[in-house]
């Protein structure tokens, strides 16, 4: 099923063995028409989506902020793009979600928090004393493994959207030309 190209698979190709997940989330985006190279992957993957994008323990802003966060450090355009519509559907201002892409300092407190655990994620491989203790307090216990779950969903998504050049689903790529930041 697998091709060299992992374009994303248009409705005529969609394999059977997953056809239940084409009106759903999976058949709505680019990326996971291009995990349904993988049928067994993509079938895998929504329970694990559920949690990270539905039921985490962080809230939609809080988990758009890393979204975005993770994104910036990603280089993925698909993904930042992607989020910003949700963070705007969220409630979060253009200034907030611009200040996701820049230097820490300039943050409110709770973004700085968040984009501080993203980074060192990213960049450490984990979280420093001092980071999991300024989570903590933000986030509780359980949210700081949303925290890491939803780092770690991303970069899985970032690394597919980035190996195979995934194309920004149009209406993203409408939305951001109608009303970019």
């Amino acid at each position: 099923m697998i091709n060299e190209n992992f374009a994303p698979i248009p409705d005529t190709a969609w394999p059977a063995e997953i056809t239940s997940l084409k009106e759903g989330f999976a058949g709505k985006l680019n990326v996971y028409r291009v995990m349904a190279h993988h049928p067994r992957l993509l079938e895998s993957w929504t329970h694990l989506r559920d949690h990270v994008v539905v039921k985490n323990s962080l809230g939609a802003q809080w988990s758009e902020i890393i979204i975005l966060r993770s994104g910036v450090n990603l280089k993925s355009d698909y993904e930042w793009s992607h989020h910003v519509s949700r963070a705007r559907i969220c409630g979060l201002s253009d200034s907030r979600i611009l200040s996701i892409k820049g230097n820490k300092a300039k943050m409110v407190e709770e973004d700085n928090v968040l984009c501080s655990a993203v980074d060192e994620l990213f960049q450490s491989k984990k979280l420093s004393e001092l980071t999991k203790a300024r989570l903590r307090a933000l986030v509780g216990d359980a949210g700081m493994l949303d925290v890491i779950a939803t780092v770690g969903f991303y970069s899985t998504l970032g690394y597919i959207l980035n190996s195979f050049d995934t194309p920004i689903d149009n209406y993203i790529q409408n939305e951001m030309e109608r009303n970019p930041l």
